[in-house]
């Protein structure tokens, strides 16, 4: 099965823009709740993938006077400890299995290369418990 059917669209999801601010980028994660989310340029392309961990170290590193010092560092200041691979679009749901496995969602990219939503581990480990409860009813 094409990845796409198991996609969770960009729309559905929120991401931080290259653009940013550390305080928007901080408001986000507080407000979703999530753990790591794309990183998008304001074309639509994915960067990367920023992580509370990310986040945390930078603010540990560089301890802020105030609250209003978040508004002036640009996301991009913050290193990342690394991306999630991105796949294309028209790869089949078994393909992403193994990337899966050490991240928590797959970036999925159109044919030109432009960020399309993401695939959940969850939602991978869940096709794949259901496809083995078919095999052993068959």
């Amino acid at each position: 099965m094409n990845v796409i059917y198991f996609l969770t669209p960009k729309s559905k999801i929120r991401c931080c823009y290259d653009t940013m601010s550390v305080r928007q980028a901080l408001e986000i994660f507080e407000h979703y709740r999530y753990q790591c989310v794309p990183l998008l340029n304001e074309s639509g392309f994915y960067v990367g993938t920023l992580s509370e961990g990310d986040l945390l170290f930078y603010i540990k590193e560089h301890p802020f006077k105030s609250q209003e010092d978040f508004n002036k560092i640009k996301i991009l200041d913050v290193k990342r400890n690394r991306d999630y691979l991105p796949i294309n679009a028209f790869v089949e749901i078994d393909d992403i299995i193994t990337t899966s496995t050490n991240q928590n969602f797959v970036p999925i990219l159109d044919d030109k290369e432009h960020f399309i939503g993401i695939v959940t581990r969850k939602t991978i480990i869940n096709y794949l418990f259901l496809n083995s409860k078919k095999d052993v009813s068959l």
